[in-house]
């Protein structure tokens, strides 16, 4: 699919929710076919049997963390790729029926990295309101409107679109909160490098033993490629067995990079390959800024990445 502009695309619903938001940040998803889905799960699995083109999915919060339910679909089921992240500034609202009131809110509907966004609100404002842990915004957003709960912690979008009045604003207890989305394709070239890129693994360690982690960080900072973030999930087959999903400065074509992930199947039981793609590039008033150009050459013939990725479809580096 990277090359190829996508035409369907899937987005973890219902409507009205932040992944919705940011998908219609992207110029091609706005005049394109866009479908909600019930779960992380669906979003990504409508790609895998080709029923999208691509699926947009959060992938971490700058408060709650890791999404686990996305990492966990990566780590199994047929590979996908990133070919493009999206970071969101999140607002958050606490939305009810018209009529409604704060001091009548019983229950609240929230999706769980949104509640943990908002705790020291609902603790100052609703100490006794339950918080019900719901799949998205949106769906809080459509549970308070159909009276199933008093409120909801929403998007001021799904706020609106589903005729909720505002009983509060900006209850976000960090305002500077952001989301970073990823949307994902079936394997195929990566975007070209720009100068800018990050690329994402995961990998499984074969065995419990001392240095196991080491071994892994040591083939990228012996090779100078930056990690910029890890992550750990278990694997589900015994107590104590992880993988780990790790971000780098870089591009599959890089040099560097390209013999960090060598190293990595030699000291791996398995590495997959998540995406090769450009560096959010944050907008302000003026428009989108620029991408910098490359600091230098890019060596691609240490790596030709459209047939590497060829070989990856089983996920593995052989």
């Amino acid at each position: 699919m990277p090359g190829t502009p996508p035409t369907r695309f899937v987005y973890l619903g219902p409507e009205g929710t932040f992944a919705e938001q940011a998908l219609r940040t992207i110029p091609a998803a706005e005049r394109a076919n866009r479908t909600p889905a019930r779960s992380v799960g669906e979003a990504l699995e409508s790609v895998r049997v080709g029923a999208a083109d691509a699926a947009l999915v959060p992938l971490e919060n700058s408060i709650g963390g890791a999404v686990g339910v996305t990492l966990d679909e990566l780590a199994e089921g047929e590979p996908l790729v990133i070919t493009r992240e999206v970071i969101l500034p999140v607002q958050f609202v606490l939305a009810a029926r018209p009529g409604g009131h704060l001091g009548a809110v019983r229950s609240v509907a929230a999706h769980p990295q949104a509640s943990t966004q908002c705790r020291a609100w609902l603790h100052a404002h609703l100490p006794d309101a339950a918080v019900v842990d719901v799949l998205s915004n949106g769906a809080a957003a459509v549970g308070a409107a159909a009276g199933d709960f008093d409120a909801a912690i929403c998007a001021p979008i799904g706020a609106a679109r589903h005729r909720l009045a505002v009983l509060a604003d900006k209850i976000a207890d960090h305002p500077d909160a952001v989301t970073r989305f990823a949307l994902f394709s079936r394997p195929g070239p990566p975007p070209p490098p720009t100068g800018d890129d990050v690329t994402s693994l995961a990998v499984y360690i074969a065995h419990d033993r001392v240095g196991a982690l080491l071994s892994v960080l040591m083939e990228l900072a012996v090779r100078g490629v930056n990690l910029t973030r890890i992550e750990s999930r278990p694997t589900g087959e015994a107590l104590g067995r992880y993988v780990f999903f790790l971000d780098c400065t870089g591009h599959l074509a890089d040099a560097r990079l390209g013999e960090a992930l060598q190293g990595l199947r030699r000291v791996c039981a398995q590495v997959r390959f998540l995406g090769s793609y450009p560096r959010h590039r944050w907008t302000d008033g003026e428009g989108e800024r620029p991408t910098p150009a490359p600091a230098g050459p890019v060596d691609t013939d240490y790596v030709d990445a459209a047939a590497w990725l060829a070989r990856l479809r089983s996920g593995d580096l052989s």
